[in-house]
């Protein structure tokens, strides 16, 4: 049976009083929104604005959340890849690396070449769920174009349920038209995308996050409401006052997403931390920073009823190493525990989020594997006490060569990267560490992903749209 406990941080009390404050922030202090439509949205709605700053009251924030649902059917084109976000437990692709990185070319610029072999992986992968987001910036594209160049990489090397990324409204409306090609048919008759948004902590949303947030509101995709508050420095240093100022910046996304589409699904996505205060640093691996964030998945969970998000796989470590190791197990088992549905930052980031390694990826892949077997419990037979084969096998029996081990010995979960072999055995086979089987594994895995998962007509019809897109 599934783990039974969740791991909780704070009381049922502490949840009222961290909505209760929340509530009064956002009614006494505001929201800035660095956006005419969305000011103009909020006006139209009764809400009291003065300059750029919101106040939204208690009577909208329940409203809101009372057209929210706990779960909601996430679309693939391929519909045998599509996801019930909600139940379960996620993996998407990482959000936010610049950076590049393997044994045989070191530490790089992304270019898109990168961000099209990570859509492979993605697409290859039995752990990974989601697709696209925004695992490297690819460097070698311009600025205008890059995120259709992202978008057709996306389409054309996976079939699974995709994410876009935040770009001005114009852009991210461009990405779904893509989508909406692809998929053959208007996004309204369902859930085909989601979007990560952050606010401008504290308290504040910039317009292009805005625009992307109005955009795939208006169009019925999903939007995540993430929060990256570094406590001590953009946010308070206290935990549960920065899980405070988290959550008021969510509900206030929360608020104007319903605003503009009641449908459009909401991910309760915290993703704070608490900074390196000796050097006023942004840092991923310390595990202050997943109590902030599993206090607020508790608030969603159990007072919202809302699906989830977390970053849950970060580390501070600049090469792939113990501490890389460690921190990554922390926050992931921490992430799992505290009932997150959709993990990021899990596969292969390095330096707070700064690189992707493409060992590493591999590597997590596995990291990933080991928690979510720990999340099943024991099921299954697992279950059975085995009294009638411990009698057989008596006092002085091996039960290695029982026929019920026989049976059963390949229901145990086993390593795809990490080595078990005897000292001698490994020996043998090369003395190989784990990063040279791991460089070894991607480029296999990459060898051997299909040139394009989409036909010559809808590649000539991408093409196409980008064409004109380029020359407006």
């Amino acid at each position: 049976m599934p783990l039974k406990t969740k791991l909780e941080v704070i009381s049922k009390e502490d949840l009222t009083r961290i909505h209760e404050g929340s509530l009064k922030l956002l009614e006494e202090t505001g929201i800035v929104f660095q956006s005419t439509e969305a000011l103009d949205t909020f006006k139209k709605h009764g809400a009291k604005v003065d300059g750029q700053t919101v106040y939204i009251s208690k009577s909208m924030v329940e409203n809101a959340l009372e057209n929210c649902s706990s779960t909601y059917k996430w679309q693939a084109r391929n519909a045998a890849r599509s996801v019930t976000v909600g139940e379960g437990f996620l993996v998407q692709p990482n959000a936010g690396p610049v950076y590049i990185q393997d044994l045989d070319h070191g530490r790089r610029l992304a270019k898109l070449e990168d961000y099209s072999n990570i859509m492979k992986l993605c697409q290859a992968s039995d752990v990974i769920n989601l697709v696209g987001a925004h695992p490297v910036d690819p460097s070698d594209m311009n600025q205008d174009h890059k995120h259709l160049y992202m978008m057709y990489e996306i389409l054309k090397n996976t079939d699974k349920p995709v994410l876009g990324f935040v770009v001005e409204g114009k852009q991210a409306g461009q990405m779904l038209d893509m989508l909406e090609i692809a998929t053959g048919g208007s996004l309204l008759r369902g859930h085909f995308a989601g979007v990560s948004v952050n606010p401008l902590s504290p308290l504040r949303w910039a317009s292009d996050t805005i625009g992307t947030i109005i955009e795939y509101a208006k169009r019925n995709q999903a939007i995540f409401l993430l929060p990256c508050i570094m406590a001590g420095i953009s946010g308070p240093v206290s935990l549960l006052g920065t899980a405070v100022l988290q959550n008021t910046e969510i509900l206030s996304g929360l608020v104007l997403t319903k605003l503009i589409n009641p449908s459009a699904p909401v991910v309760y996505s915290p993703s704070s931390t608490a900074a390196f205060l000796k050097k006023g640093n942004y840092s991923t691996g310390t595990p202050e920073g997943m109590l902030i964030n599993i206090a607020n998945l508790q608030l969603a969970l159990d007072y919202y009823h809302l699906p989830t998000r977390t970053m849950c796989g970060m580390t501070d470590s600049k090469s792939v190493d113990c501490q890389s190791g460690y921190e990554t197990m922390q926050n992931l088992m921490m992430g799992m525990l505290g009932g997150a549905h959709i993990i990021v930052e899990c596969l292969g980031v390095l330096d707070a989020i700064m690189t992707t390694s493409y060992e590493k990826f591999v590597i997590d892949e596995e990291i990933l594997s080991r928690v979510m077997r720990v999340a099943q419990g024991i099921y299954g037979y697992d279950l059975n006490l085995s009294l009638d084969i411990i009698n057989e096998v008596g006092h002085n029996g091996s039960y290695l060569s029982h026929p019920n081990t026989f049976e059963h010995f390949r229901d145990r979960w086993t390593p795809s990267i990490a080595d078990w072999d005897s000292y001698t055995d490994w020996q043998e086979a090369g003395s190989e560490d784990i990063l040279v089987r791991a460089n070894k594994k991607f480029k296999k895995i990459l060898a051997s992903a299909p040139q394009t998962l989409i036909d010559e007509e809808l590649d000539n019809t991408l093409k196409l749209f980008m064409r004109r897109t380029f020359t407006k």
